[in-house]
């Protein structure tokens, strides 16, 4: 069996990103590749407008923290997400405990006084 042989200092390379990031050598993925990718992540591709000022500032936030600006802003979504969902999971967990305080306080005024003692 014929293998190359390892290049020194491959993982470095592709650390450094000395390998890896010529966009010469760079081609798009397969849609079918896509497609594959995206299902085994969960991932949907989708289409909004923001306004132009939106896009800029999370491109300067992104350059600050030396990212892409579409991955800080799904970052951004995803951070609100849980936010609200446990905001609204805090909200409807008070109201439950309300009506329950409020049920179990009713049931006191219904309960009749106990007999007294002759």
């Amino acid at each position: 069996m014929n293998t190359p042989e390892k290049i020194e200092g491959t993982v470095e390379a592709w650390v450094s990103g000395k390998l890896g990031q010529d966009e010469n050598h760079a081609k798009p993925a397969p849609k079918e590749l896509e497609k594959q990718i995206d299902e085994a992540l969960g991932l949907q591709a989708i289409s909004i407008r923001l306004n132009k000022e939106l896009i800029e500032d999370f491109k300067f936030i992104a350059k600050h923290h030396k990212i892409g600006y579409q991955p800080l802003m799904k970052d951004a979504l995803k951070r609100f997400a849980e936010s609200e969902y446990k905001r609204i999971a805090v909200m409807l967990s008070n109201e439950k405990i309300a009506i329950q305080n409020e049920a179990a306080v009713c049931q006191e005024d219904v309960t009749p006084p106990p007999k007294l003692a002759a």
